[in-house]
């Protein structure tokens, strides 16, 4: 396994609090040495002077389409994509076909995801096909390689599934991440119901459908004694229920992501079916709102929710699938929306896009300490690039940051010692 000295960066390491100037040995696929003025006999030098070297990004909710959509996304070119953001490892939803609701479909994509460019985590259904109907078995899947459980796509059903879930899934050791939706009140909305969605006559979605959902899961943690993170939070009311759980001692987390942060549902005036994701884009004050719960540690984590689209899907506004990419537009947008505007320090965002989500979920990374794998990003945190959808690595090309100038850039990308990403040779 090739060897790496890449010498001069700015390390930044927020599992250990460590920022300064250091050179960084990779061997053997590991964190060999981490120091100034390291040596090491032919390994091949990166010269790092005005870069930050940080562990690679933790994505924890990425739908990569594998198997039965590879039309849409696959493993190797979801994993290209993560590469290109500096995401090192990915957990894959469970929404494909089949669904990731038996031990030898978790089996196959761990497979099938062993030469990939970045780790895969497997997320397991809660319910078989996703239906909400029976029951999956937890345990059997967390011996194939399941990592977390969801029925993500949807919400888990019922409540005494949901207590079910959260049982199981800490008997196992492992986390349930719930998308909060009550079904009942979406009532065929297409974007966030508002002053926006009324001005161009567009059918809303309620706060009140995520909401709703929301306070379900917090309650029934609350009676079980049980941890559940709130995938992809959007509303203020939302960070508000999860900052008061967690005041009174209730095990919740949340995850936001960059489009929540970057864009408001004006995005959606054009009518263009790229700005549509479940949870809807929101209002200027729900941004605020997820700011402020990501300063306050409420929501601990940012994830993309990447959700790759052909464009014939995407075509017509009214009948399109909700969902966009966001891999590799994920750390440029929050270096610009969130360090660069002045929100967060570049050691809190490091800490909520690797090292909180590697902790939550018990993985190995999210770290530069010696011996870790060497899961490594190392970016350009000034460079100023403009998003051109054509270029993406994925499949599919339904961003919502396309023709946008970010302040930010990936440059190289290593994923357990092997260099994944390299924007000198690859673009």
């Amino acid at each position: 396994m090739e060897r790496y000295l890449i010498r001069g960066a700015r390390v930044m390491d927020p599992s250990s609090g460590f920022d300064g100037t250091a050179d960084v040995c990779i061997e053997n696929g590991v964190i060999a040495a981490v120091g100034d003025n390291l040596t090491a006999d032919g390994a091949a030098v990166i010269e790092a002077a005005g870069l930050v070297l940080a562990p690679g990004l933790v994505d924890l909710h990425v739908h990569l389409r594998d198997p039965g959509q590879t039309h849409k996304e696959d493993v190797f070119t979801g994993c290209k994509a993560a590469a290109a953001g500096g995401v090192t490892s990915v957990f894959a939803m469970p929404n494909t076909t089949p669904a990731l609701d038996a031990p030898e479909v978790i089996g196959a994509l761990l497979e099938k995801a062993r030469t990939a460019d970045a780790h895969v985590y497997p997320v397991g259904a809660v319910t078989r096909g996703l239906k909400g109907e029976e029951l999956t078995d937890i345990p059997a899947l967390k011996a194939a390689g399941a990592a977390a459980f969801s029925d993500d796509g949807r919400p888990i059903m019922t409540a005494d599934q949901v207590e079910h879930a959260l049982k199981a899934a800490q008997a196992a050791g492992c986390l349930l991440m719930a998308h909060c939706e009550e079904l009942s009140l979406v009532r065929g909305g297409l974007m966030n119901e508002g002053e926006v969605s009324r001005e161009i006559g567009v059918r809303g979605v309620t706060r009140s459908a995520e909401e709703v959902g929301t306070a379900r899961e917090i309650a029934l943690a609350a009676a079980t004694g049980c941890r559940v993170h709130i995938c992809h939070v959007s509303t203020a009311y939302s960070v508000q229920m999860i900052r008061d759980a967690q005041k009174n001692g209730i095990r919740v987390t949340g995850e936001t992501a960059p489009h929540y942060i970057a864009l408001t549902d004006d995005a959606l005036r054009a009518k263009d079916a790229d700005y549509r994701m479940s949870p809807p884009l929101r209002t200027k004050a729900d941004q605020t709102a997820l700011i402020e719960g990501l300063k306050d540690g409420t929501l601990c984590a940012i994830a993309t929710d990447h959700a790759p689209h052909t464009p014939e899907e995407k075509a017509v506004f009214d009948k399109a699938p909700n969902g966009s990419v966001g891999m590799e537009t994920s750390l440029a947008a929050c270096l610009t929306y969130l360090v660069h505007a002045g929100h967060l320090s570049l050691m809190q965002l490091l800490c909520a896009m690797s090292t909180a989500p590697a902790r939550l979920t018990g993985i190995p990374a999210g770290t530069l300490a010696l011996g870790a794998p060497a899961d490594i990003v190392l970016f350009d945190p000034d460079e100023e690039w403009t998003v051109d959808a054509d270029k993406l690595h994925g499949k599919s090309k339904n961003c919502p940051f396309k023709g946008m100038t970010l302040k930010g850039r990936v440059k190289k990308t290593f994923c357990g010692g092997k260099l994944v990403f390299d924007a000198d040779g690859d673009q």
